[in-house]
């Protein structure tokens, strides 16, 4: 057998970047040949991926790229945010990201199927930790009339991309810095869908009774300490108020104006108020989680869906948010709660 010097178990740690100890033992098993000890490592490499496949990865970076009409953004998770300021994590993000952008896959089972998929393995060996590519979203302007544009927050964990449909080129290039704003706004907000229309009606009506009865124990409260009441309302989204909810509440806001004593002649003049009051107040759904619907956080006097539209005036055209997404690291993903009194316990046992 031939003899496993320092010298050599230097090589193939810089080389693989694996511990010092498995290096050794790579070289002992291969006899002293730095390829087979290589391969041996690889192999060995699979094996920690396999082991770890159970465990949560729910921390990590997002990966962001944006050039005239194409955007990508990727997600790639590790177990510990530790990792994720690793150089050999960021660098596999980097390169993920440019994959995708590049190529275009259909899925991340496409991704991780192809040649490429292999440097996420070498990544767990050399990193020692779960890795994986949880979901990419590319985007892409189809003609000269559409207009894109995107974010990424300082930290490197949120990301957005936003597409506008323009009535011709001029206003799509000119909109595209207002459009940053708009995936700037996003990525604090947290909308989940472009436009109330987009919600599920169970979803809606799941959401309807929690909401009103959040209201009334804040009323309460209110009540305690003499602060003003908020209106408490019927419903929770602008999906919930068919014309035949908004003519109802039309006729009652006119009984109570004429119980009060306003004259009817100049309830014309009142009612459009007091509609858009009810509105408001019955959309605190939309208001959280529909992007147009949304308050400006540039200008919280206007919807998004106002301030694009504002925008498409002082551009002299017409423009349309037609798409976003928004992604945020380990969003959606259940973390695992260590109990380490019971670990520390359980390892003296």
């Amino acid at each position: 057998m031939a003899a496993v010097t320092a010298a050599m178990v230097k090589e193939l740690r810089q080389a693989t970047d694996a511990p010092m100890m498995d290096c050794k033992k790579a070289l002992v098993e291969s006899d002293g040949d730095m390829e087979k000890a290589k391969a041996w490592l690889k192999e060995r490499g699979m094996a920690k991926a396999a082991k770890k496949a159970d465990r949560v990865a729910a921390e990590g970076l997002v990966g962001f790229r944006l050039e005239d009409t194409k955007g990508v953004i990727v997600e790639i998770n590790s177990e510990t945010d530790f990792v994720a300021k690793n150089d050999a994590f960021q660098e596999l993000v980097k390169k993920t990201t440019d994959y995708v952008f590049d190529n275009e896959p259909a899925s991340v089972e496409e991704v991780m199927e192809s040649d490429f998929g292999k440097e996420f393995i070498e990544a767990v060996a050399k990193i020692g930790e779960k890795i994986e590519l949880r979901r990419f979203f590319i985007m892409k302007a189809e003609d000269e009339n559409e207009a894109i544009n995107g974010y990424i927050h300082s930290n490197n964990r949120i990301a957005v991309l936003v597409k506008a449909r323009c009535n011709n080129a001029d206003v799509a290039q000119k909109v595209k810095p207002f459009l940053k704003n708009v995936a700037m706004h996003a990525s604090a907000m947290k909308p989940k869908v472009l436009s109330y229309n987009d919600f599920d009606l169970e979803f809606v009506e799941s959401e309807t009774k929690g909401r009103i009865e959040a209201i009334k124990k804040e009323n309460e409260e209110r009540a305690r300490l003499g602060k003003p009441l908020i209106n408490v309302p019927e419903f929770v989204s602008r999906i919930q108020l068919t014309e035949a909810v908004l003519a109802d509440a039309e006729k009652r806001i006119k009984e109570e104006l004429l119980a009060e004593g306003k004259p009817e002649k100049i309830l014309d003049k009142i009612v459009p108020g007091k509609i858009a009051r009810y509105i408001l107040d019955n959309t605190t759904l939309d208001q959280e989680l529909a992007l147009l619907n949304q308050q400006f956080v540039l200008n919280d006097k206007l919807s998004v869906a106002e301030a694009i539209e504002e925008e498409a005036k002082k551009l002299g055209g017409e423009v349309e948010l037609v798409e976003f997404v928004r992604i945020e690291v380990g969003e959606g993903i259940e973390k695992k709660e260590d109990d380490f009194a019971a670990e520390v316990a359980a390892q003296m046992s």
